[in-house]
C-alpha cells in the first residue's frame, strides 16, 4: 500500500440501521472496562474546505482530538482514560512511562496523575541527539514539569522497557506502588480508546449523514491505529483507514499495529477478527528519523497554519499531514469524496521546534 499511488475501492458498507445496531454492540462491549473520564468527548468533526479547495481533491475533514482537554489535548487522552482506570484499580500511587524528548504522550500522562494526585516519573529518550535548547527544555518537557513529574533523560537507543521495569523495582523498595504505562500508551488496554474512536467517529458521520471514504493518520507506537483498526472490524466499516509512518519501516510499523491490533480484540473478549489487509502503513515520509524535522513537515504545518487556522505538532501529525497532502496531489485518493484526518494534538512540542521553522521575526 505505501508504494502505490491509487487508494484501492472499499468493499461494501453495513447499512445505517446495521451500522448503529453495530455501535451500540461496540459500546456495551467497552463498558465493560473500568475508564475514568479525562477528557472532553466527542471530539469536534469539521471540515477543512480551505485546504480542500488549494489541493483540489476529496474534501477533506478533520477530527479533532486536539480539543480533548487534557494538559491542552492530543489522543493520549482517550488511551489515558483505560489506562489510569486500571492504575487505579491496582491501586497504584506512582506512574512510571517513557518517550521521546518532546513526547505529548509524556506530557498528558504527567497531567493524568496530577488530577488524580499521583507521582508521576518520566524517562525521555533522546532520540534526536539535538542538544537545542528550546528542543530539551521547552515545548513539551516544560509542560511535563509544570505538571510535576520527574524527569529523567536516557541516551538513544536505550532499553526504556528495561529502564521503566528498573525504576519501579527501585520505587517498589520505597515503599511506592508504581504502575508502568508503555510508550505511547499503545497496550491492549490504551488501545480501548480508539476502539471508542472508532464508535464515535461512526456515529458523528452517520448523524450527519456523511460518507466517509478514508480515515488517515500519524502512526507511531502503534496504539491509535490498532484501536482504530479494531473498532472499525467491529463495526463492518468500509472506511479505509491508513496511518502514516513517523518512525519504523513499513513491514516492522504494520506488523507491531497488527499484532496489538489481535490483542486488543482478544482482550476484549470478542469474536472480532483482524484481517491483516486492513493493517496499512505508508512509511515514506519520515525521512531522517522519528521527530526529526522534513521539509515536508514543514511545508505541511505552515500550509495548515495559513489555510485552516490549525496547528499541528512537528514529530507526529505534521507528518502525518505531509503524507496526505503528497497522496492527494499524487492522485491517491481521486476516486474518493471525504477524506478525515485525524488530529492527535501536540502543538505544544512546536515551541521546542522553532527553528525548523525559519519564519520572519516582527516587522517594527
Amino acid at each position: 500500500m505505501a508504494e502505490s499511488n491509487q487508494i484501492a475501492e472499499a468493499d461494501s458498507a453495513a447499512s445505517p440501521e446495521l451500522t448503529l445496531s453495530l455501535c451500540k454492540d461496540l459500546s456495551i462491549a467497552l463498558a465493560k472496562f473500568p475508564r475514568v473520564a479525562l477528557g472532553h468527548f466527542p471530539t469536534p468533526l469539521e471540515p477543512m474546505d480551505r485546504l480542500s479547495e488549494e489541493l483540489g481533491g476529496p474534501r477533506l475533514w478533520v477530527k479533532r482530538d486536539d480539543c480533548t482537554g487534557l494538559s491542552s489535548g492530543g489522543n493520549k487522552t482517550r488511551k489515558l482514560e483505560y489506562l489510569m482506570a486500571d492504575a487505579l484499580r491496582e491501586g497504584a500511587d506512582t506512574i512510571i512511562t517513557q518517550g521521546a524528548t518532546q513526547s505529548n504522550h509524556a506530557r498528558q500522562t504527567a497531567a493524568a496523575a496530577a488530577k488524580f494526585g499521583m507521582a508521576c516519573h518520566i524517562l525521555l529518550e533522546d532520540r534526536t541527539g539535538s542538544n537545542d535548547t528550546n528542543y530539551i527544555n521547552n515545548g513539551n518537557v516544560l509542560l511535563d514539569l509544570m505538571h510535576g513529574a520527574t524527569v529523567s533523560k536516557r541516551p538513544g537507543g536505550a532499553d526504556m522497557n528495561t529502564e521503566m521495569a528498573s525504576l519501579a523495582e527501585d520505587l517498589l523498595a520505597q515503599g511506592k506502588r508504581p504502575y508502568i504505562i508503555p510508550g505511547g500508551g499503545s497496550n491492549p488496554i490504551g488501545a480501548l480508546g480508539y476502539v471508542n474512536c472508532a464508535r464515535e467517529l461512526v456515529e458523528q458521520a452517520a448523524a450527519t449523514g456523511l460518507k466517509i471514504d478514508a480515515l488517515v493518520h500519524a502512526t507511531g507506537s502503534s496504539g491509535t491505529q490498532a484501536g482504530l483498526v479494531v473498532g472499525l472490524a467491529a463495526l463492518q466499516s468500509d472506511i479505509h483507514l491508513l496511518g502514516i509512518g513517523v518512525r519504523a519501516p513499513q513491514e516492522k510499523q504494520e506488523g507491531m499495529v497488527y499484532d496489538l491490533a489481535v490483542r486488543t480484540a482478544e482482550h476484549m473478549g470478542t469474536s472480532i477478527e483482524i484481517a491483516r489487509d486492513s493493517v496499512r502503513a505508508n512509511c515514506n515520509y519520515v525521512g531522517d528519523g522519528y521527530g526529526i524535522p522534513t521539509d515536508g513537515m514543514v511545508a505541511a504545518l505552515k500550509l495548515l497554519a495559513r489555510t485552516e487556522g490549525l496547528l499541528f505538532d512537528p514529530v507526529y501529525s505534521g507528518k502525518g499531514l505531509d503524507g496526505l497532502i503528497d497522496q492527494i496531489r499524487q492522485g491517491a485518493f481521486n476516486h474518493m469524496e471525504n477524506i478525515v484526518f485525524l488530529h492527535t494534538g501536540g502543538s505544544a512540542a512546536l515551541f521546542g521546534y522553532s527553528d525548523a521553522f525559519d519564519l520572519p521575526g516582527y516587522t517594527a
